[in-house]
């Protein structure tokens, strides 16, 4: 096999397990909505979602620090994202009357912030979540960091 095909392949393979655990962490999202129904606090949502993902042994992260890098400097700006899970999925839920271009991009600036490609915006302040659940796909270039784990050493290392 050669290396076109094996990275093609890979790439395939990536692309599934992240739409499976987009499609577990949706319906971990509305297993949490059918049960507290719209009008909570995002705190509160955040919460409880993290509780129905650890229920369904899916690894995630709560209040992720995420730096901002200027001119070979990095920072804690004060950026956090709610809940990356699995290092591969960013997931920013809200409760608010309606998703606004700027929940969108904050969202994309997330994402490129921490090199994840893949993101979730839900909002949990709606009577149907189908109508709250927004998913994003971020391809651009390189990202600031290469991963999620050495964005967090910066933050770390900066304090």
């Amino acid at each position: 096999m050669n290396k076109r095909t094996t990275k093609g392949t890979e790439g395939t393979e990536l692309r599934k397990t992240l739409n499976d655990l987009t499609k577990s962490v949706i319906g971990a999202a509305i297993e949490v909505h059918r049960a507290l129904g719209p009008g909570l606090l995002e705190s509160a949502c955040e919460i409880c979602l993290c509780r129905e993902l650890n229920l369904r042994e899916i690894q995630f992260r709560r209040q992720v620090p995420i730096p901002v890098g200027y001119k070979g400097v990095k920072r804690d700006c004060g950026y956090r994202s709610d809940v990356i899970i699995e290092d591969s999925l960013l997931l920013e839920p809200k409760a608010v009357d309606a998703l606004l271009p700027i929940h969108e991009a904050q969202l994309l600036s997330y994402l490129k912030l921490t090199g994840l490609n893949v993101g979730l915006l839900i909002n949990f302040n709606v009577e149907l979540l189908r109508d709250g659940i927004r998913r994003r796909v971020l391809n651009s270039g390189t990202p600031l960091f290469g991963s999620v784990s050495s964005a967090l050493s910066v933050v770390n290392s900066n304090r």
